[in-house]
């Protein structure tokens, strides 16, 4: 792997992509950040050495180098996912590319289904913790120990310092940011009522199928991450409803504009 990153790295860097800050991971129906990007280069995923691509219909698949705010900024339009058949080092591979490029924080986002039924669709969720339900790490891969720790801390996984200003803009925006636990689990296929009953009685909040995995290596890369989920629907079991992905995605375009002022202003706040 250390090999194919620095492949991967010199093509970026001869491209133009010249020492980032922040790595921003845009998810499902979440494009409208780039609109606020001044770009300088983009590339399509599919011309990257050694990077996965795209295969949801919903994730653009470019990587594109800017400035938002006072901040060269390095973003992902589209991710990866291992329900598209990817190993969790293949999902995880662009947040070590972006970390050899020269980032130092990494802004997350995702579309989740609201577990805790006080949350509702259309609302942002700031996740203070996770359940990976995924099956494994990214981590536990053969040769690890090259590229830092293998045993990785997990007591405080998200930034407290970057959490707490994620709140105090929400607050200046009247925007309603609520903070819980994230679980990720697999997917493509949605849940079944008991298991949203399960993920409730384990302290989840949120559900989805992304973002622990590329959580995992930014500590293992000890790189300042936070997330925010956009919650697109509710997961009530005792009323629930077939569920329809273009609402869905929908749903996160419309919720996305407050999304957007908090990773603006933050980003201008580092």
């Amino acid at each position: 792997m250390v090999k194919f990153i620095k492949e991967t790295v010199d093509y970026l860097k001869d491209k133009g992509f010249d020492n980032p800050e922040v790595g921003i991971i845009l998810g499902t129906g979440l494009g409208q950040l780039i609109d606020a990007v001044e770009i300088l280069k983009e590339v399509s995923y599919n011309h990257i050495p050694n990077f996965p691509t795209a295969t949801v219909e919903f994730h653009k698949g470019k990587l594109i180098y800017g400035n938002l705010g006072n901040k060269k900024v390095v973003v992902m339009q589209g991710r990866f996912h291992v329900y598209e058949g990817y190993s969790l080092q293949d999902v995880t591979y662009p947040v070590r590319i972006m970390e050899q490029l020269g980032i130092s924080t990494l802004l997350v986002s995702n579309a989740a289904g609201a577990i805790n039924l006080n949350f509702k669709k259309g609302e942002l969720m700031l996740i203070d913790d996770h359940i990976n339900l995924q099956g494994s790490s990214p981590l536990a891969v053969r040769g690890i120990e090259q590229m830092g720790d293998r045993f990785v801390d997990m007591s405080a996984p998200y930034d407290l310092e970057i959490n707490a200003k994620f709140k105090q803009i929400a607050q200046e925006h009247k925007i309603t940011l609520h903070e819980g636990v994230y679980a990720s689990v697999v997917g493509p296929q949605l849940e079944t009522r008991a298991e949203y009953r399960m993920l409730k009685l384990i302290g989840s909040d949120a559900v989805g199928m992304s973002t622990v995995p590329e959580i995992i290596v930014a500590n293992h890369l000890k790189l300042k991450v936070a997330a925010v989920s956009v919650l697109t629907d509710e997961c009530d079991p005792d009323n629930l409803k077939p569920v329809d992905i273009a609402e869905i995605i929908a749903m996160a375009g419309k919720a996305e504009p407050n999304m957007v002022v908090l990773f603006k202003e933050l980003i201008k706040s580092l």
